[in-house]
Formats: structure tokens, sequence, C-alpha cells
């Protein structure tokens, strides 16, 4: 049922100009340009000026520490074979006998012969041979960590998302047909991975209900059951996509290998603003707390049997945007990033977008806006934050975003009162952060650099951020 323009105009009242929303994010905002690293302090919810690492590796802010849990090339896994390399989306579960086991994308796109260390072809858990992708699981605990491959002969597996039943999605960003690339199946689906059941990962099966096209992150609406997902994709620019199940589906452990390809309904975003129009890209949006209404249009051919998903609906159908990467479930609904937009987006440059989809009001509001901003000392200079990539939900409060911009990389803090802080930085190379996310006791924040595939465990004083 479309959204009427007397209940978008009754809930944006509610939840746009004060952006007054309960939860752990409260009231994300920041200003463009307003990100001088060096004015967050603790009692606005940073920790200070990060220190450089003597070992060149982190720079963190004083009383924090880091442990490197997995390397590319140098650590091995339980087989004896080297850790692959590319680190990317990761999620934290709890594990026997006090452990968190982590699940870890490992970015590897095209052909095996491309990579130094793909990911090992585990038998059972191999999609397509000729693939370089997958997930590793990590067992850590008290310093040490043992790692083994969870799914391997995957493309690109960059975002994905955890699901409320305690497994992991992980997402191909990337749609290479059998034939294309050396591949030998067709690729650009989603895959379940279950890190505390070896078993259920063997004889790997794509979730083809969710959709074939250039996956980044997935999340479930754990009452609903929808599942939401991003396409990190241009030329036109991506979509964020709403799955519904079909009446009578229960979700659980192994229940999305029974779905069939065409099962439920595959949807696009329809946007209009206050005044019922139609907006054809999240670019448009200029200021915090703008807030759309979203109706949802079906998809027509979900795998992309000829024509690119996100290329099947026409002018004025659907609202896109650039480089929708990662996503977080949290507070009744889903926090989107949207990396950048420079001149393949209809509306006004930006360097990274944070919106919040509230399916109760069916509304997107932009929570966090970054402005264009220059490095004038060069690339290799420290400056403001840009490129925000995963992103996860602090249980301090606020949420904890990984940079993928230009210029130095960082793990920054964006507070319920809008400002922005540093918590990490890579003083090894240019590479992006990726896979951050927090130990279920809040203790470790999770997080690897790329390149060449570093899994990192921080820890310190963390501290609940005040209200204002």
């Amino acid at each position: 049922m479309p959204l009427t323009r007397r209940e978008f105009t009754r809930q944006s009242a509610l939840t746009g100009a004060g952006i007054a929303l309960t939860g752990t994010v409260a009231a994300l905002a920041t200003a463009p340009g307003a990100l001088a690293v060096q004015e967050s302090r603790h009692q606005d919810g940073g920790y200070g000026d990060l220190v450089d690492d003597p070992r060149g590796m982190l720079a963190l802010p004083a009383g924090f520490s880091y442990r490197v849990l997995t390397h590319s090339g140098v650590t091995t896994l339980e087989s004896g074979e080297y850790t692959p390399s590319h680190h990317d989306g990761t999620a934290a579960f709890e594990g026997p006998r006090g452990t968190t086991l982590l699940v870890n994308n490992h970015e590897l796109k095209g052909p095996r012969s491309r990579w130094k260390h793909p990911v090992p072809l585990t038998g059972g858990l191999v999609y397509d041979p000729a693939a370089a992708g997958g997930c590793t699981v990590v067992e850590h605990r008290d310093g040490r960590a043992a790692e083994w491959v969870g799914i391997a002969g995957t493309s690109t597996n960059c975002a994905g998302g955890r699901t409320p039943w305690g497994t992991w999605l992980t997402c191909e960003e990337n749609s290479d047909r059998a034939g294309q690339n050396g591949m030998t199946k067709d690729h650009g689906y989603v895959f379940e991975v279950d890190p505390l059941d070896r078993r259920a990962n063997r004889d790997p099966r794509p979730v083809k209900a969710f959709g074939r096209y250039d996956h980044e992150a997935v999340v479930i609406d754990p009452r609903r059951g929808d599942a939401y997902l991003t396409e990190d994709a241009a030329n036109p620019n991506g979509l964020f996509y709403r799955w519904v199940p079909p009446r009578g589906f229960e979700h659980g452990r192994g229940r999305l290998r029974t779905l069939a390809d065409d099962a439920g309904t595959l949807q696009a975003p329809r946007c209009s603003d206050r005044g019922g129009r139609f907006v054809d890209d999240l670019s448009r949006a200029t200021a915090l707390g703008t807030v759309y209404g979203v109706d949802w249009v079906d998809v027509p051919d979900r795998d992309a049997r000829s024509v690119a998903v996100r290329e099947q609906f026409g002018p004025g159908e659907v609202t896109r945007a650039r480089k929708l990467e990662g996503m977080w479930w949290a507070d009744g609904g889903a926090y989107i990033v949207s990396s950048y937009a420079r001149d393949e987006s209809p509306g006004t440059p930006h360097d990274g977008q944070v919106w919040f989809y509230d399916p109760k009001r069916r509304t997107l509001t932009l929570k966090v806006l970054l402005g264009v901003h220059a490095h004038p000392s060069g690339p290799s200079a420290d400056g403001a934050f840009d490129g925000p990539d995963n992103i996860t939900v602090s249980p301090y409060g606020g949420l904890v975003i990984a940079e993928d911009g230009e210029g130095v990389q960082h793990l920054f803090g964006a507070t319920e009162r809008g400002r922005t802080y540093p918590i990490a930085r890579n003083d090894l190379n240019g590479s992006e952060f990726t896979g951050v996310v927090f130990s279920p006791d809040g203790g470790t924040l999770y997080a690897s650099i790329q390149t060449p595939g570093i899994l990192l465990a921080i820890t310190g004083p963390w501290r609940r951020a005040p209200r204002h």
C-alpha cells in the first residue's frame, strides 16, 4: 500500500527536524566541513588525540592497545595454509568456553590465479572452484586465535550481515556469469555461514531469493522477517532493496537454504519528500534530518537473466544512491551508508551519508552528512573523515565507522550529540579499514586493515558517551 501524503506528513513530524529518536543512536548529526578531529575530547564522546604507534601499524588514543589476530601470508589456518588476504566484512558471535567467533570475509575478485593467498578450497565448502573469495572463521580467546574456512569458491565477499539467529550472511559484490573471468558458476549472490556448526556450511547454496547483483551488505528485521540489502554499483547508481518473505515462512538456522529461487518478493525503494515529490537519488538531500517517505516497487527479474537488476527500472521509478555500503540493524531499523557522491550522482556531492530506515513509519532519515573536503597538504596528510564504509552501532552509544576514503584512513566515531572523533589511524599503509564490530561483551573492538589483510583486536577504557 503506497504511503499517503497525509501519513508521510504526520510521520515526518515525528522523525524529522529534531531527529528526536530514542535508542542507541538518538541524534547523529555531523555538519559538512565540521570535522576537525583535533577538537574532540573525551567528554564529547572521544578518547583524545591519537598516539603514534612505535610499531608503525595502528595509532590509538592513550590507554588503548591492539593485538594482531590474523595476518595474510603470516598466520596460518588449522590446515597449515596461510590466512587469505583482503579482509572485509566481519561479525562477532559468542563461542564456546568463553571464546569469540569472528566470521571474516575476504574480498577477492576473479580467478584464483590472480591472488597469492586466496581462500583455500576446503573439501565440502566450495561453491565455485574457480573463484578466490570466501570467509574464514576466527576463534579468539585471551589473545590467541585459531582460524578455519567457512566457505570458499565465492567472489568478492565484501560486507554482509549478522542474522538474529546467530549466523553470518556473506555477500558477493560481483555478478559474473559462468564463463566470465574464468568462473564456472553464476555469482552475485548471498550465502549463509554458520560459525558454530561446521557441518551446516557443507555444500554451499546461494540464497537466490535475495537476487543476483553486486551485493554489499544485508540485515534482517527480527520482528517482521524482511531482509534489507545494499548494492554497490554505478552507471546507473545502485539500489537499496527489501526482500519480503513468503507467507508462513519462519527464519532460523538453515531455513534460508530451503527457499525457492523465486520465494518472497524483492523490491526497490521509491522515495518522496514532504511535498510528495519523487526523489531520484539520495544525493539530493543536503540537510541533516531530511526525511523521505519510502514506497516499494517489485523487481521484475531478480536473477538478472538478461538485464542487471538496477537497470530494470526507468527514470522516475526508483530512488538510487552511489556506493551503498555497510548496514547495521539497531533501534528498530537499519542504518545505511552511502559512501560518497560525485559527478555520477544528480544531487549535491558529499563525502558520506548515514541514513536510518524505519520500517514501521516507512521513512528514511539522514543522520550523518560529511561535506566534501580537500587535502591541501596532499593525500598523505591526516585530515577530515570521508568515505564511510563498514559500520556498527556501539554499545557505548553512537556509531563506529570504518573509513574508505582519500588520504589517511581511520576508524572514527559519531556521538549521539553529533560530534565525530578518531578511534584509530592506519599508520601501516593507505589501505581502508573494514569489518568493524564489537565483541559480544563489548570489551573488544575488532577491525581489519584490508590490504594485505590484518585482523586486529582493540581494547581500552571504553566508556559510554554522556548525553547533552
